[in-house]
């Protein structure tokens, strides 16, 4: 008979079980997709449209495209509720957070 997770892990050494638990955690922080992030925020794709101004079927299409305008994914991480930010690393800087990055400029469309 096969052994359980936990009687897997309680074999390694503890530093190797820190890591995992360490990297398991960060798998946990992380969604993929924004089908996962409306599900996370317990939004259905109906509430996504209302917050949008949009259709339900227009909400799908943007949860299937793998590439879009930041201001698209701002507009949809706030309908389910959320704010974006935009971190960036780079070697020698370290981290930081780019602002003023996909947000819609009113008075230039205005115009």
């Amino acid at each position: 008979m096969g052994r359980t997770l936990d009687e897997v892990m309680a074999g390694l050494p503890q530093d190797r079980q820190e890591r995992i638990k360490a990297r398991a955690a960060e798998l946990h922080n992380e969604v993929e997709g924004l089908k996962a992030l409306r599900k996370l925020a317990q939004r259905s794709q109906e509430q996504i449209a209302q917050s949008l101004g949009i259709k339900q079927p227009s909400v799908v299409k943007i949860e299937r495209q793998a590439d879009l305008y930041l201001s698209t994914l701002r507009r949809f991480v706030e309908a389910a509720g959320g704010t974006l930010e935009l971190r960036i690393d780079l070697p020698g800087t370290g981290a930081f957070t780019l602002t003023g990055v996909g947000e819609i400029d009113v008075a230039k469309h205005a115009a």
